[in-house]
């Protein structure tokens, strides 16, 4: 089984990108603070790289920052390539399937980067809350 949930701060804006065929993608790192402190009494952080595909992908690529604390859920992937000089390199990423902004409305949580107008919300759906029928307890299936 492969699966990770990592919680950190955003290190860098999300960098938004689009494939040929349409396909929406964010690539962005993370901090992610170690468990324990060094000898030194200092807590690190390991930066994690994490790429998101399509609806999340767009979501991170409005609404997060750099400096937003986020919890990542998704897999570890690591992938291999030939450098300009000859060497192999490897790559560790995280595929997220699962990005959730954390922290309350004054930290900026749904504050959507600047990407152009917002569209208006939506209409509700449904009745009106005046607009409430009564029923009996004797009338409901359950």
């Amino acid at each position: 089984m492969n699966k990770v949930i990592l919680i950190g701060n955003l290190a860098n804006d999300p960098e938004p990108f689009t494939t040929q065929s349409g396909v929406s993608r964010s690539t962005f790192r993370i901090a992610v603070q170690r468990r324990f402190a060094n000898a030194q009494g200092v807590r690190e952080a390991d930066f994690l790289t994490v790429v998101a595909w399509r609806q999340t992908a767009d979501f991170c690529n409005r609404y997060l920052t750099k400096g937003r604390r986020v919890a990542v859920e998704g897999s570890i992937q690591v992938r291999s390539y030939d450098a300009q000089d000859g060497s192999k390199r490897y790559v560790t990423e995280i595929i997220a399937d699962n990005i959730e902004a954390l922290g309350s409305r004054d930290e900026g949580q749904a504050r959507p980067r600047d990407n152009g107008p917002t569209p208006p919300p939506a209409p509700p759906v449904g009745p009106a809350p005046n607009d409430f029928t009564e029923v009996e307890d004797d009338e409901l299936p359950f």
